[in-house]
């Protein structure tokens, strides 16, 4: 196994090849240049050594000729992915642009299909969200109903308690705003339509159409966040809500709302981080999904998620046929645990 990259999720997802049971790291790849030479131990926090360091040069990786890289970078780079695949080296991926192949453009997609069967290598989206709770979930909870009107996935994020309001700035929020950033709605729409459109296919027909809006509200007061202060009328909490359609109605919805204040100008019910699934149907739902530490840390599992989950389909991606591979086409993910 190499890890690509250790940023956010690559430092768990590391942590967790080096841990495992079954798996063995090999290489580690690092876009930055202080972190080349360093021990991969280090880079994620293990007490021990682990032999292997980091390196920042993509032909030391290739030439290991790992079975698999969980590639976890925060820009996805199509040239090195395909470079990869040719060799042979599958590729398990944070990025959420093979969620649902047919929605992929077709010359990328029969770009990296041929580096797939050249190598004979695949390549596999998953993650928390989008990933485990769009369509593992979603299709789990869709597996009781014999009818189903609409599921709603409610995820909230509780950024109350953040340490770094200047990223929560750059976020849209502390600010006088009336509209939502349009490149928001356009990054909500490619990262989860194509999860929900994959949840979709699981049940029957195919979603006619994705929608997506998004909306804002604001403090009714002034609101302490770290060491900075938002202003009463300004942006504390916002609400995106991906559609999926069939026939003019919503079947799939995701709704991603992000809040550092309670107390704002909206009716919206603002819930502790986690998910609440909502099923409508003959036979209705609702199901809680939270951290277990309840504390204001609880947000710093998020990328463990991703990163866990990620680890735990390596073993079946490595034994999938060439080609992209969606979580319809493995076997249900279970963890290696020791």
């Amino acid at each position: 196994m190499v890890q690509w990259a250790t940023g956010n999720v690559g430092r768990p997802a590391l942590r967790a090849l080096i841990e495992h049971p079954t798996l063995t790291l090999v290489g580690v790849y690092t876009h930055t240049q202080e972190k080349v030479g360093t021990d991969a131990g280090r880079l994620c926090q293990v007490p021990t050594q682990t032999g292997i360091t980091a390196t920042g040069d993509i032909d030391e990786i290739i030439e290991l000729g790992a079975d698999c890289v969980l590639y976890t970078p925060r820009i996805f780079d199509i040239d090195t992915v395909c470079r990869v695949l040719a060799t042979g080296t599958n590729i398990v991926t944070t990025h959420g642009i093979f969620h649902h192949p047919v929605s992929v453009d077709e010359a990328l997609y029969a770009r990296v299909e041929a580096a797939c069967w050249s190598g004979g290598a695949s390549i596999h989206s998953t993650g928390h969200s989008p990933g485990f709770i769009t369509e593992t979930m979603s299709i789990a909870l869709g597996s009781i109903q014999r009818r189903l009107d609409r599921m709603m996935i409610d995820e909230y994020t509780d950024l109350t308690h953040s340490e770094t309001p200047w990223t929560l700035l750059g976020m849209g929020f502390g600010i006088s705003q009336a509209a939502f950033e349009p490149h928001l709605l356009l990054q909500a729409s490619r990262a989860i339509g194509p999860s929900l459109r994959l949840a979709a296919d699981a049940f029957g027909p195919p979603l006619d159409a994705i929608d997506v809006h998004g909306e804002l509200a604001t403090a009714n007061r002034d609101v302490q966040v770290g060491a900075a202060v938002f202003r009463k009328g300004t942006v504390v909490a916002q609400r995106i809500t991906v559609s999926g359609m069939r026939r003019g109605q919503p079947l799939l919805q995701f709704r991603s709302t992000r809040y550092c204040s309670t107390d704002t100008d909206s009716d919206w019910s603002l819930r502790p981080t986690g998910w609440r699934i909502s099923v409508e149907g003959d036979a209705p739902l609702q199901v809680d999904l939270r951290p277990g530490d309840a504390s204001p840390q609880a947000n710093a599992a998020s990328p463990t998620y991703a990163a866990n989950r990620a680890v735990n389909t390596i073993p079946y991606l490595c034994a999938a046929p060439p080609g992209i591979r969606t979580a319809q086409d493995l076997p249900p993910i279970a963890a290696a645990l020791w």
